[in-house]
């Protein structure tokens, strides 16, 4: 790479050689598992139609200067989530290295469900699970046991779990720009060719146009309820793939004179327009199921896996063309989730590279291969299913969520530090950064996200999650934000190498200044 304002440092760590590559790839990690499986639900069950002003509300008000939070922050520092929170603060480096943590142990349970997709995406084929879809995929698929922990593997399972870590750590070693750029140029456009053929295939199914009515047909009422508010905001926040360091860690692979507001308004509502997509051709599709066994939409209305691995199923089967419905669904799956997985790891080797002073190779061999093995042996089991499913709800609640807050806090009251995040995206931005962005990260954000948050702990407590026992939700659940807590103060302790400087680094070229509005 030949780029005047590209420093030696920035070449060894790697970069997107283009801001399109950029806005790819931060898209790629965005549009993920949530937007196909949980947003459309979501959305139904909090009013309908009426709930996109809730979510518009909270992308502009708490998801998009997020967005921008994380941009400042790794786009002004050049690191890795620890150093650039180091950065801007020796104080805050735990905070990065909380993150870190959590997306370990995401990565350890997100590609048990890429090896399921892309499972089912050959099983849609011939309709491998015949005609009890729940009683295969928990059955003779995933051989559930009963809740515990157990090490017995599951073949069907392990063996394409091995085939996406081979696949992710052949991606890690190519690099930001190889790898991970040409990755998301690649697949991102083919995975809005495929979705959009779904989407359009569906709406011509029979009692497709009852599942839109389902999902769109507005309840107002819905906007009285601090609830509905809450759920915006979650989901937003969920699905923008913001407060855990992914955006931090892409965002300092980007040249300096890169207007990095002006991307981040193109992600995130690239993000949301791909939940709507994902909103209509689900609930089209479960407009036919329901008229195909004469029930109403809402007596078929899920999310999560069961939307993925029974009810999709189920309308493979009944429909015409369903092997095409099949294969679209789940390799759109296989590909929203990859892209995502890849950026979720990134964070970590990139936080390994910074600290250790380590080869690409050598930091995704340090970090891939114990999360590979950890995955393997909790994941390819018959117990995995119980493991994947808490500690997905534990560390989205009270991980990512409670380090989003603390960290708004820190930087926003505690380090002062937005004055000099807004004056360093004013740079080269289209957008003036001023008082309304510190307002709304400052307050606003953090006060709507801490009332998810409350609301969260309280429903948690009141009904224990998944009716598990008390052991495994204290082990994975608990256990698991609590561990990544630890981690992250106690990684503070590690010196860095001398060679890692924590000065904010110098642009080897003069900036212009924007005429923005401060």
């Amino acid at each position: 790479m030949a780029h005047a304002d590209v420093t030696a440092d920035e070449q060894k760590r790697g970069m997107f050689n283009s801001r399109r590559v950029f806005i790819l790839a931060a898209i790629g990690s965005a549009v993920g598992l949530g937007n196909i499986w949980r947003f459309p639900y979501v959305a139904y069950e909090n009013g309908g139609g009426a709930f996109v002003i809730p979510y518009l509300v909270a992308l502009l008000t708490a998801g998009i200067p997020f967005l921008f939070l994380d941009y400042a922050l790794g786009h002004r520092n050049r690191g890795s989530a620890p150093l650039s929170f180091a950065r801007q603060s020796r104080r805050t480096e735990g905070l990065g290295w909380w993150q870190v943590g959590i997306c370990f142990m995401i990565g350890v349970y997100y590609a048990a469900v890429l090896a399921w997709a892309l499972r089912y995406t050959f099983f849609s084929f011939n309709e491998s699970w015949g005609d009890d879809p729940e009683g295969y995929f928990f059955g003779e698929f995933l051989e559930v046991s009963e809740p515990g922990v157990t090490l017995d593997p599951v073949w069907g399972v392990m063996i394409p779990l091995a085939v996406v870590w081979a696949a992710l750590i052949a991606v890690l070693v190519l690099g930001v720009q190889k790898g991970i750029g040409m990755l998301s140029l690649i697949f991102i456009p083919i995975l809005v060719i495929a979705f959009v053929a779904l989407v359009a295939r569906s709406l011509f199914l029979d009692g497709a146009m009852d599942g839109l009515d389902t999902l769109f047909t507005p309840d107002w009422e819905a906007l009285t309820k601090p609830g509905v508010w809450a759920a915006a905001y979650g989901q937003i926040f969920f699905s923008l793939s913001i407060g855990f360091g992914i955006m931090i860690t892409y965002s300092s692979y980007v040249k300096r004179d890169t207007d990095m507001p002006g991307s981040g308004l193109v992600v995130g509502f690239a993000n949301s327009g791909f939940e709507l997509l994902a909103g209509i051709g689900v609930f089209a599709a479960l407009g036919f199921m329901a008229q195909a066994n004469g029930v109403a939409v809402d007596e078929v209305a899920s999310s999560g896996i069961g939307l993925a691995f029974i009810a999709f199923p189920t309308i493979i089967s009944e429909a015409s063309f369903g092997a095409f419905i099949g294969v679209l669904f789940f390799a759109s799956l296989v590909i929203a989730g990859f892209t995502s997985l890849v950026s979720v790891l990134e964070v970590v080797i990139s936080a390994v590279r910074d600290k250790f002073e380590m080869t690409r190779v050598g930091a995704v061999v340090a970090v891939s291969v114990p999360c590979a093995l950890v995955s393997l042996v909790f994941l390819g089991t018959t117990s995995g299913l119980y493991v994947l499913d808490i500690i997905d709800n534990f560390m989205n609640k009270f991980g990512i969520l409670f380090v989003a807050i603390v960290s708004m806090v820190v930087l926003a009251w505690v380090v002062r530090a937005l004055p000099s995040m807004a004056d360093h995206l004013n740079e080269y931005s289209s957008i003036p950064i001023s008082a309304w962005w510190k307002v709304l990260v400052g307050f606003i954000a953090p006060i709507a996200l801490a009332y998810v948050l409350v609301r969260e702990f309280i429903d948690t407590v009141d009904t224990p999650y998944g009716g598990y026992p008390g052991w495994m939700l204290n082990v994975f659940g608990w256990g698991t934000v609590v561990a990544v807590i630890v981690f992250g103060f106690v990684a503070t302790r590690v010196p860095w190498r001398p060679e890692t400087t924590l000065q904010v680094p110098e642009s080897p070229t003069p900036r212009q200044p924007s005429g923005e509005v401060r």
